[in-house]
């Protein structure tokens, strides 16, 4: 089986092949999916490391191999202006969720509380088709499930986790 293992810097020409995934599986550094042609492949990159739409990857024959952001069910938010936008973005981040973020438009995968938060926020909501390209966090790329597989939270805060076990405690 052709395994995957390294993202290429630049696209170093057309790709010889597509892997076509939903974010929920680009986030995974351990996956066995098929290319668009069926043949399957073993994706084996390193951890923290989430593909995009557009990159290219490089599989152990040497083909580069094009990634495509699959359509999947989201959420298309609009709000009256660009406060109530904002606004509308700080209460989903507040809750950690993987927000696509678009000229006057917020994206996320569809879940019933948080559409019902936001249209209590005044906001317009809506179920759409597309890819789905969330930010990537303030502190990196990286992706990092949390302990009740949620995966909500698609930054890492860095390695040193248990220094400070009360974060919030002013002792």
């Amino acid at each position: 089986m052709v395994e995957i293992t390294a993202k290429l810097k630049a696209a170093a020409g057309p790709a010889q092949e597509r892997l076509v995934l939903p974010f929920a599986l680009r986030q995974k550094s351990r996956l066995r999916a098929r290319l668009a042609s069926g043949e399957e492949v073993a994706l084996m990159l390193p951890r923290g490391e989430v593909l995009r739409g557009g990159e290219h990857v490089r599989a152990s024959d040497g083909r580069a191999i094009e990634v495509v952001a699959e359509e999947e069910d989201l959420l298309h938010v609009e709000c009256s202006g660009p406060v109530e936008l904002a606004k509308a973005a700080y209460h989903l981040g507040n809750r950690h969720v993987p927000v696509e973020l678009g000229k006057g438009y917020l994206r996320l995968a569809p879940d019933h509380v948080l559409e019902e938060m936001l249209k209590r926020l005044g906001a317009s909501v809506r179920p759409v088709r597309a890819p789905f390209e969330p930010e990537a966090g303030a502190y990196g790329g990286g992706h990092r499930h949390d302990e009740m597989g949620h995966g909500g939270k698609i930054h890492e805060f860095g390695s040193d986790s248990h220094a400070h076990p009360h974060p919030h405690r002013h002792e």
